[in-house]
This record gives structure tokens, sequence and C-alpha cells, in this order.
């Protein structure tokens, strides 16, 4: 969500500055909008990464009630 925010501020910022010819805060909208696309980028990795480590642990459980079972029956 901070990237979104902070991608749309970059992009407010790079329009006022473009109409008033002020190219620092062009410029500083510029940097906001990629900061922020790179936020977006990051948090999608970690749900990801958060996404595989759910899975690995829903695996591993089960992998150890079969081994369990296994035992008990033998």
């Amino acid at each position: 969500m901070a990237g979104k925010i902070e991608k749309s501020k970059g992009k407010v910022k790079v329009a006022l500055g473009s109409l008033t010819g002020n190219k620092g805060v062009e410029s500083e909208g510029k940097i906001d909008r990629r900061a922020g696309e790179a936020k977006e980028k990051i948090g999608r990795a970690k749900s990801k990464a958060d996404r595989t480590v759910e899975r690995t642990e829903r695996k591993a459980l089960k992998a150890i009630d079969k081994a369990r079972d296994a035992a008990r029956h033998k």
C-alpha cells in the first residue's frame, strides 16, 4: 500500500513540476515514483516468499503425518 501511495505522490509531483516548469519538483516526483514502484515489487516478492514458506510447511507436516502413520502400522 505504501508503494502505491508513494508512486501516486510521485506522479502528482511530476505533473506539477512539468506544469510549473520546476525541474526540481519534477525530478523529486520521478524519484518518488520509482521508489514506490520498488516498494510494490518488494511487497510482491515478500508475498510470494510467504506463500512458498506456507506451502513448504504444509508439505512437511503432511510428510511427518505420513511417517507417523507408517510407523504406527508396523
